[in-house]
C-alpha cells in the first residue's frame, strides 16, 4: 500500500485537475450560449433561401442550371465540418465514422471520393486514411467568417461544375439539444427536388433581368449559406459536447478523490495501529 504522503500528493493532483475541468465546463457553457445565439440568428436566412431553392428545383425555370441537373455518378465530393480543438467527447469521431461508412459504400461501387475539410481535426484524420483532399480550411474560430470559408467552398463547387465530381455532400453535426448532437450528411449538389407538401405547389417565376444571372447568383448564395450555417451549428455542438465532457471529467475526479481519501484513511489507520503495537511491544519488553 502506498504511503499516506504519496496518497495525499495524488489527492492534491486530482483536485487540481478537477478545478481545471470545472473551469473548462463553465467556459464551454458560456461559449455555447453565444454560439447558439449565432446559430439562431442565421437560421431564418438559411431556411428562407432553402425554401426558395426548394420551390425553384420543383419548378420549370427558363434557364436550367447545371447544379439542377443529375448525371451519372463517377466521383463524389464531401465537405466535412469538424471542430478546431479536441476535448469534446466523441463529436468528431462519430461524424468521421458516419462519413467513413459512406466512403466504404462508394469505394465498393468503384466510385472515387474527394474531400474539402473544414476544422483542424478533420485534416489529420482523413490524411491518415489516405483520402483525396482538395481543400483544407483550419482555424475557423468561434466566430467563423464566410469570407474565410468561400475559397474552400468554391474549390468543391468548381469541381462539380467542371465535371470532376458528380455529387457534392455536406457532412456536419446537427445541434439537437445540449445533450444530443447527431452526425448529418446532406446532398448539396445537384439540387434535389423536394417531395414535402410545402413544395407540391409548383411556382412559375418571372425573372428580372434574366433567369441565368439570377439563378446562378441565388444558387451560389444558397450553397455558401448552407455550409456557413453548418459551421456555426457545428461550433454550438462542439461547445455543448465539451461542456458535457468536462462535466463528466469533473464528476469522475470527485469520485477518484473520494476513493483516494478512503485509501488514505485506511493507510493512516494502519500506520497508527502499527505505532500503537510498537509502543505496547516496547513497554512489554521493559
Amino acid at each position: 500500500m502506498a504511503s499516506g504522503k504519496e496518497i495525499k500528493k495524488k489527492i492534491g493532483s486530482v483536485e487540481n485537475t478537477k478545478k481545471i475541468t470545472s473551469a473548462m465546463e463553465m467556459v464551454a457553457a458560456s461559449k455555447m450560449r453565444r454560439t447558439q445565439d449565432r446559430m439562431k440568428e442565421g437560421k431564418p436566412y438559411s431556411q428562407k433561401i432553402r425554401s426558395v431553392i426548394g420551390h425553384l428545383a420543383n419548378s420549370n425555370p427558363e434557364y436550367s442550371h447545371s447544379f439542377m441537373t443529375s448525371r451519372e455518378i463517377k466521383r463524389v465530393g464531401y465537405i466535412v465540418v469538424s471542430s478546431d480543438r479536441g476535448l469534446c467527447g466523441g463529436l468528431n469521431v462519430n461524424l468521421f465514422r458516419h462519413v467513413l461508412r459512406d466512403l466504404t459504400q462508394w469505394n465498393e461501387q468503384g466510385i472515387g471520393v474527394e474531400f474539402g475539410l473544414i476544422g483542424n481535426k478533420a485534416g489529420p484524420f482523413f490524411r491518415s486514411i489516405g483520402a483525396e483532399i482538395k481543400a483544407v480550411m483550419g482555424n475557423v474560430g468561434e466566430q467563423p467568417a464566410l469570407a474565410e470559408l468561400i475559397g474552400g467552398i468554391k474549390v468543391m463547387i468548381d469541381a462539380y461544375e467542371n465535371g470532376e465530381i458528380d455529387r457534392l455532400f455536406l457532412a456536419s453535426n446537427e445541434f439537437v439539444n445540449t445533450m444530443t448532437q447527431q452526425p448529418r450528411v446532406s446532398q448539396l449538389l445537384p439540387l434535389d427536388p423536394e417531395d414535402s407538401e410545402e413544395f407540391q405547389h409548383r411556382w412559375d417565376y418571372i425573372y428580372e433581368p434574366d433567369a441565368k444571372q439570377l439563378i446562378e447568383g441565388l444558387v451560389t448564395r444558397y450553397l455558401e449559406s448552407q455550409v456557413y450555417q453548418s459551421v456555426v451549428e457545428n461550433g454550438a455542438c462542439e461547445q455543448a459536447a465539451k461542456m458535457i465532457a468536462m462535466k463528466s471529467a469533473t464528476e469522475n475526479a470527485e469520485e477518484l478523490i473520494d476513493d483516494l481519501q478512503r485509501v488514505y484513511n485506511k493507510a493512516r489507520q494502519a500506520s497508527i495501529t502499527q505505532e500503537i503495537a510498537e509502543i505496547v511491544g516496547g513497554a512489554a519488553a521493559v
